[in-house]
């Protein structure tokens, strides 16, 4: 049925926004592929289920707690790892980026086990797996609305951030000429952390999302998330937040349909495919913008 299709792959590709913004947010600001992202989502998974199981705090709390974690790991990270490699090669940040992914994914390996494991089912609003919505053969349920509603109020208030606040005018003086922010009277230092810690929350909520649509959460599960929202933001155009959240959308559609229509075991590969076809027919992506080299 195309329109549950349909549904399921925006329900998808809204997820996949989320973490593809993280990504573009801060290729735009530092030209840096962060690839340890996936990794902030899954953290983001797994700090919430265990501000559940071993807190005892509500649905809603728990998942402000992690986003808070989640920002603060995306802060450290910056700091620790990117921080001290500003002035070297980008090939050198890029390797680091490797290391910190590898890195995450062996301490959450560490401390919450390899098994997968379910989202605590009793700390969800019953009504989640409710049909909210059935039109003959197509439904809707509210755990679809909700992951609609979280999605597009928070790229609503990322783009009110960005375009309408002090902050994100200089994130965007950034993204432009960072020596020419610096002398502007700018904390660049600052402004990237602050870059991290939006990204890192918008992954949170992402990784959340998924293990709660899934009803599942496993410390690789940061790998192929990131791949695909990587491939998104490559669609929408990297660097673009905009065209990460067009990417997100259509990605996920893509892979709703492939996975339906073709076949469930062609559903990671349709991200690879999207990715390598952006590469080779349309490198600046569906909104990106096509970079001149002048040397």
């Amino acid at each position: 049925m195309l329109e549950q299709q349909l549904i399921n792959g925006l329900t998808l590709g809204l997820i996949y926004a989320l973490i593809a913004v993280g990504y573009t947010m801060v290729y735009g600001v530092i030209q840096l592929i962060n690839f340890a992202h996936g990794e902030i989502y899954m953290l983001g998974a797994f700090f919430c289920v265990t501000f559940i199981t071993a807190a005892g705090l509500p649905f809603y709390a728990a998942i402000l707690m992690a986003i808070l974690c989640c920002m603060l790991c995306g802060i450290l990270l910056d700091i620790i790892a990117y921080r001290p490699l500003r002035k070297a090669p980008r090939l050198a940040a890029l390797i680091t980026a490797i290391g910190m992914s590898i890195f995450l994914q062996n301490v959450a390996l560490i401390i919450w086990g390899s098994r997968s494991r379910p989202f605590p089912q009793s700390a969800l609003p019953p009504f989640f797996r409710e049909k909210a919505l059935v039109i003959g053969d197509v439904s809707l349920t509210w755990l679809q609305l909700f992951i609609f509603a979280v999605a597009i109020i928070m790229m609503i208030g990322l783009y009110l951030t960005i375009n309408k606040t002090r902050i994100g005018t200089a994130m965007r003086a950034l993204a432009q000429n960072k020596t020419a922010a610096s002398l502007m009277g700018i904390n660049v230092n600052y402004v990237i952390s602050f870059t991290f810690a939006l990204g890192s929350a918008m992954g949170a909520v992402a990784g959340i999302l998924v293990s709660v649509y899934y009803n599942t959460l496993y410390p690789t599960m940061g790998y192929t998330a990131g791949v695909k929202a990587f491939a998104a933001a490559v669609l929408g155009g990297i660097g673009s937040v905009p065209g990460a959240m067009v990417g997100g959308v259509v990605l996920g559609v893509a892979e709703a349909l492939g996975a339906g229509y073709v076949s469930s075991l062609y559903r990671d590969g349709v991200a690879y495919a999207v990715m390598i076809a952006v590469i080779i027919f349309r490198p600046s992506g569906i909104l990106g913008r096509s970079v001149v080299d002048k040397a």
